[in-house]
């Protein structure tokens, strides 16, 4: 089967926008990288924070951190964006429920639903990689910075933290190439991202191998870039003795 590509649609002016079918793909990757870096921070802070108390001593906060794990772990991605999207505001005070639904601009709705569960999903993730990281360091070391008469939070923050982010880089590099493939998903509750401008740009000049082959490379250019950052970071953070040290 011969496919008759026509790379020529980009640069065809778009039946309304006042744009270009590159101005729709270039939009939505904006869109994309926004999302997935706000989700990002949200995942970052908030996994942080629970794996934290995974490896607390402490059975009431760390049965919470493992209770957070397992709820958005194991409810499929999909499902959760419909949640967070069309059940969570009923949830709200009756006032904030309705200021988001019916005053806030629909697209404002959709970043910030899935925002917030691109989010919160992806932070079970991370809470995962920052507990295996603070459980891989020696044993000794939170007792002897104890017995020099630190706190336990001044532990985590001066010590344990700094060297099990250091070792979990790379495993942090591969949740957020995840988190990039994930926000695709936002398409679906209606948020214009690159693939709900792909489908557009499908629907309405029915060249469906030059759109998906467009985005297919933005989001191996998106990905590339993160991997070459990641690296450099890694690099520079590494400490002799640890995992992966040369």
């Amino acid at each position: 089967m011969s496919i008759d590509w026509n790379w020529g649609i980009f640069l065809q002016a778009a039946p309304f926008g006042n744009t270009t079918y590159l101005g729709w793909i270039w939009s939505g990757l904006q869109v994309t990288v926004a999302l997935s870096v706000c989700a990002w921070i949200i995942a970052f802070a908030v996994g942080s924070i629970f794996g934290i108390l995974r490896t607390v001593p402490n059975r009431f906060l760390s049965g919470l951190g493992t209770c957070y794990v397992e709820m958005f772990r194991n409810v499929p991605l999909i499902v959760q964006f419909f949640a967070w999207y069309l059940v969570v505001p009923e949830l709200l005070p009756q006032s904030i429920g309705m200021w988001f639904k019916a005053e806030l601009d629909p697209n404002i709705q959709f970043f910030v639903s899935s925002m917030v569960c691109l989010g919160l999903f992806t932070a079970a993730r991370v809470c995962e990689q920052v507990c295996a990281g603070i459980q891989s360091l020696p044993r000794g070391q939170k007792a002897a910075v104890l017995a020099m008469g630190l706190t336990l939070p001044q532990t985590y923050r001066y010590v344990l933290l700094p060297n099990a982010y250091r070792i979990i880089v790379p495993s942090l590099t591969s949740e957020m190439l995840n988190l990039v493939k994930n926000s695709a998903i936002a398409s679906t509750i209606g948020l214009v991202d690159m693939a709900a401008q792909a489908n557009k740009l499908l629907d309405y000049s029915a060249h469906a191998y030059e759109s998906f082959t467009a985005i297919t490379l933005a989001y191996v250019a998106i990905n590339a870039i993160i991997m070459l950052i990641m690296q450099v970071v890694e690099k520079k953070t590494r400490l002799p003795g640890n995992m992966g040290s040369k």
